[in-house]
């Protein structure tokens, strides 16, 4: 019992793991980039790198669509349908200023991404991701 009470407590003290992706963001428009998807974290934010390592991955928050927060109710699900669309598939980026006038917002770089030519926003409206953030 004490075990047990001890092993919940350094759980509910470690804090959630961060987005693995730690490459530098660009910080000008039009700059491009491209790799494969290597890690989804929400409906609306993922990595992409050439290689396996973290370090190399560019986080990304898509200019072209906006879904739920993860801790809203369909949040899990607009996480899960941008995983469905783009995680593992090779990805092109162009970064864009977003409504803020800005290139990066929160460590991440605004862009858009298309797979085999085709915008990872509009894949996502296609398939009926839930839509609805900022």
């Amino acid at each position: 019992m004490i075990v047990a009470c001890v092993l919940a407590a350094g759980a509910a003290a470690t804090p959630a793991a961060a987005d693995p992706c730690t490459a530098p963001v660009p910080t000008r428009a039009g700059h491009s980039f491209s790799g494969q998807v290597r890690y989804v974290g929400d409906g609306d934010g993922l990595c992409v790198g050439d290689s396996p390592d973290p370090t190399t991955w560019i986080e990304v928050r898509l200019a072209d669509f906006d879904a739920p927060e993860l801790h809203a109710p369909i949040g899990a699900r607009a996480k899960a349908a941008l995983e469905d669309v783009a995680l593992g598939r090779g990805a092109f980026c162009t970064a864009v200023r977003g409504r803020n006038g800005r290139v990066q917002v929160y460590d991440r770089v605004i862009a858009v991404c298309q797979i085999s030519g085709r915008s990872i926003g509009t894949l996502l409206r296609q398939i009926g991701a839930p839509q609805g953030g900022r």
